[in-house]
């Protein structure tokens, strides 16, 4: 009797013991979840703004020096320096004048007092009206060394272009691709009312420009020709009043710019006047279309 007895109180304890877990598992998953709060909007029931995304960094204008280029392609760099300052020597049978791209380009173009080409390696590709299309730096250089050069176009994958090209990636170190560097713009035009008057632009020339380009105006050891044979042809940018008014008033004298806009505009209109070479295309002037662009009507 006493051993049936403690077999029940047994099984009695155990089926007690199961029972309670179960309630206990049961009231544990069966109550409603906690409700976690979202997170609050940047600044939301602060009484602040939420934070501007930061701002894209601005471009610096701090060109690498040309000994620091990696030392494969320290030549390409060195070389294409030469060229740049340097073109009727180091790129004879391209150069059909007496001016060096260093004319426009101040120092090949690492100066900031200048048309810069610091950054032009980030900014290019880009669409040339003069195309019709968008050129890379190679096109871009081919129309300089046969309209300001008065020369020949060289091969994309000559010596030379490819050294200038090297060159140019390396001014362009650190530079946001497809940024526009503030120092590498240059206006179209001056938003001048004034009437480019070329009499009055001769006496500019005379009484400014002539110490440094010759009264002739052929060029001197110091400065290069604005007309005549060894001049930049009719098809240079240069030969625009507008885009050499904007140089002249922005560079004009060398280091010590003091040309007014008006002034600037009239030497422009007198130096248009003067004789030059004519532009002769040594490679097609638009790009070869073929295959209609995506979203362009087919022909």
């Amino acid at each position: 009797m006493n051993q049936a007895k403690l077999f029940f109180s047994l099984t009695l304890l155990v089926l007690l013991l199961i029972f309670g877990a179960w309630l206990v598992f049961f009231f544990q998953w069966s109550a409603p979840m906690p409700r976690v709060a979202a997170p609050a909007a940047a600044g939301a029931g602060t009484g602040t703004a939420a934070a501007p995304a930061p701002a894209p960094l601005e471009p610096v204008f701090n060109p690498p020096a040309l000994e620091d280029a990696p030392e494969k392609i320290r030549p390409m760099v060195l070389l294409g320096y030469k060229i740049m300052t340097e073109t009727k020597k180091y790129a004879p049978g391209y150069v059909g004048n007496d001016m060096a791209c260093t004319n426009c380009h101040f120092d090949g173009g690492r100066s900031k007092d200048t048309i810069s080409l610091v950054g032009v390696a980030a900014k290019y590709p880009l669409y040339r009206a003069r195309r019709e299309y968008t050129a890379d730096l190679a096109l871009r250089t081919q129309g300089c060394f046969e309209r300001s050069m008065n020369g020949k176009a060289p091969a994309p994958d000559s010596q030379i272009m490819q050294s200038l090209l090297v060159y140019y990636q390396w001014i362009s170190k650190g530079i946001p691709i497809y940024s526009t560097p503030p120092w590498a713009i240059l206006a179209h035009h001056l938003e001048n009312a004034h009437k480019p008057d070329a009499a009055a632009g001769k006496k500019v020339f005379a009484d400014v420009c002539s110490r440094c380009h010759g009264e002739d105006g052929l060029g001197t050891p110091i400065a290069p020709p604005l007309w005549g044979d060894g001049a930049y042809n009719d098809g240079a940018g240069m030969n625009r009043i507008r885009t050499f008014a904007v140089f002249a008033w922005r560079f004009m004298p060398k280091t010590d710019p003091t040309l007014t806009q008006e002034q600037a505009l009239d030497v422009a209109a007198y130096a248009h006047e003067q004789p030059r070479p004519k532009f002769v295309a040594t490679h097609p002037n638009k790009i070869e279309r073929v295959i209609p662009l995506p979203g362009e009507a087919q022909q």
